[in-house]
């Protein structure tokens, strides 16, 4: 019988980051599968942010291992991972604000996005979705495609969290790392933004992990959810597990996150079925062309 488990991507095995005599992140382990999408949440100063910057290559470990499908990237910089297939974004955005915002785009594809082509100097590059082979289709994509002329720094600041975005998805990654795409949306900017998550997990067959503290609505969406208080992990489970944890429920949710549960439950489930039926009548986004436009967003779609 093969072995059905979905590849692992990214596995954290005993991560701890020490800063001096304060520990951030303590032995803290995880695998991140292709296709998941798996949400991060904790209190401020839980070591979330800490932990991102270990598994992207921006601080280094003090101790444990990091490892991209099988290649150990311990002690190696960020362009190492990013070559590896992991992005990330920043909880404030980091774009270049005197740019174009196409030229934004372009910045990734020239410099880290860049893959081997079937003949040299010519034809199609491998592996890479047709919705990520042109800077205006990842426009397109994420619902920035009108405003591909104007300067990073006139957009409004939702639109740069969705440039981030798309500068990260130029890199063509396996593994997306998202850090609190959230701060400063408004609810309807928020839920928008969700689902264009969701919908690149789906449609560009990526690992998605999400650090966010609008929590109600991460639990709407994503499938798993993990846990950190003190700069460990305290719980990894379903949404619905984890927020009836004891210890989640004492260290950061509280009881009111039990009603809740349920609720995102429902969501989930009806969004997924939304998400399917619309999923079908537009067609896949990694799709060959002459289907639906690339950039058609679910449920509306971002509308900055």
């Amino acid at each position: 019988m093969s072995d059905a488990r979905p590849e692992v991507l990214l596995e954290a095995r005993d991560v701890t980051v020490r800063f001096g005599g304060l520990v951030a992140v303590s032995a803290v382990s995880a695998r991140f599968h292709v296709g998941e999408l798996v949400g991060i949440i904790g209190p401020n100063g839980a070591g979330k942010t800490t932990f991102f910057n270990a598994i992207s290559g921006v601080v280094q470990p003090t101790a444990g291992r990091l490892v991209a499908r099988g290649h150990d990237l311990t002690g190696q910089g960020p362009h190492r991972y990013a070559a590896h297939g992991l992005a990330r974004t920043f909880q404030t955005p980091r774009v270049f604000a005197d740019m174009p915002v196409l030229a934004n785009i372009e910045f990734g594809l020239k410099f880290a996005g860049r893959r081997r082509r079937k003949h040299w100097l010519w034809g199609e590059e491998q592996g890479v979705p047709w919705a990520l082979r042109d800077a205006p289709g990842i426009l397109r994509l994420i619902g920035l495609g009108e405003q591909a002329g104007l300067p990073a720094g006139a957009i409004t600041p939702a639109q740069q969290r969705l440039l981030e975005i798309g500068m990260a998805l130029a890199t063509r990654p396996r593994v997306l790392l998202l850090d609190e795409v959230a701060a400063g949306l408004t609810e309807a900017e928020l839920e928008e933004m969700a689902w264009l998550i969701r919908r690149l997990r789906d449609e560009l067959d990526l690992a998605v992990v999400w650090i966010e503290h609008a929590v109600t609505t991460l639990l709407r969406h994503v499938e798993r959810v993990i846990v950190m208080h003190q700069g460990r992990v305290i719980a990894d489970g379903t949404p619905a597990e984890v927020v009836r944890n004891a210890e989640v429920i004492e260290a950061y949710l509280g009881d009111e996150m039990l009603d809740d549960a349920d609720d995102a439950q429902r969501g989930s489930i009806a969004g997924a079925q939304r998400g399917s039926i619309a999923g079908a009548q537009r067609g896949s986004v990694a799709g060959a062309p002459g289907g639906s436009p690339a950039g058609e967003p679910a449920r509306g779609g971002p509308q900055p």
